[in-house]
């Protein structure tokens, strides 16, 4: 079992801007999640393996951060490691139906709900089970979409969820790609135990993107600065008159994100709001 470093990271004043960026600082250091403050913006707290924790680099990488007027201070819980998927269905995880056709749950979970789509995912610690509302407002999509015969290209795909939705939904070939080595073996764990082990399962980042099938389909659930600094990467993998999902940032964000994406042949088609004004925003490329 794994043991956790768990670094609580305070921001003053509270700014979503800012907490996207901290995490975007911490995600090449090894960190593998993040949660987010209930009050948005006023901090999150990070998670990272208690082998790859070094204080002073984490001291060091939050002294970098770019944006004046703001204090960051953090605090480090040890959390010893433990059945993760025992924590999650005591704790978090309870099966999830998203728009009467799509049911999520977890192998040690009995009372499921009949849907036309059913996914089984073991999280352990990688993050993406359909709760939070980015995840459920791309899931909503691509219920939406006709994926038969469509190439998918699913970037940050944590669990793996919405690469096993599009294969069930008919979506070849399906390519999956996550920068954190742990959730990319939880995908492919995921995508085998779901029945589609012909789901390409990748470690690494954008720079990925040139060696996989170009896309109908484009999935990207990260965050805003993430995705901004990666959508000329997004762009040259999708196919002309391709769709393009994005999520991971609030509504307010979107003339951020369109500000990056019109230069690249992007236009809008429309966006979905759930929740505390998460945002799934639909783009198309241009023939």
């Amino acid at each position: 079992m794994n043991d956790y470093h768990a670094i609580h990271i305070t921001i003053t004043p509270p700014s979503e801007d800012a907490a996207d960026i901290v995490a975007a600082i911490l995600a090449p250091e090894g960190y593998e999640s993040f949660v987010p403050d209930e009050t948005p913006g006023s901090g999150l707290t990070a998670y990272i393996r208690a082998e790859d924790f070094n204080d002073e680099a984490l001291a060091a990488a939050l002294a970098d951060f770019p944006l004046p007027g703001f204090t960051l201070a953090h605090t480090s819980e040890f959390i010893e490691g433990r059945d993760w998927n025992s924590e999650w269905e005591k704790n978090y995880f309870q099966p999830i139906v998203v728009a009467d056709k799509c049911v999520i749950h977890s192998s040690f979970h009995t009372d499921i709900p009949k849907c036309l789509y059913d996914i089984t995912i073991d999280p352990k610690m990688a993050f993406g089970t359909g709760h939070h509302a980015t995840t459920s407002l791309i899931i909503e999509q691509l219920l939406r979409l006709d994926l038969e015969g469509k190439a998918v290209t699913d970037m940050g795909t944590g669990t793996g969820i919405l690469a096993i939705l599009a294969a069930m939904r008919g979506a070849s070939p399906v390519s999956a790609v996550e920068i954190d080595p742990a959730a990319e073996i939880n995908a492919e764990e995921n995508v085998v135990s779901n029945g589609h082990p012909e789901i390409d399962v990748r470690l690494g980042d954008a720079s990925l993107l040139p060696g996989l099938p170009k896309a109908d389909i484009f999935i990207a659930n990260i965050n805003r600065n993430i995705i901004t600094g990666d959508l000329p990467a997004y762009a040259a993998n999708l196919k002309a008159d391709g769709t393009m999902l994005l999520s991971g940032f609030y509504e307010h964000d979107i003339p951020v994100v369109l500000a990056a994406a019109i230069p690249l042949g992007l236009t809008e088609e429309g966006h979905t709001v759930k929740g505390d004004n998460w945002t799934c925003l639909r783009l198309t490329k241009k023939a």
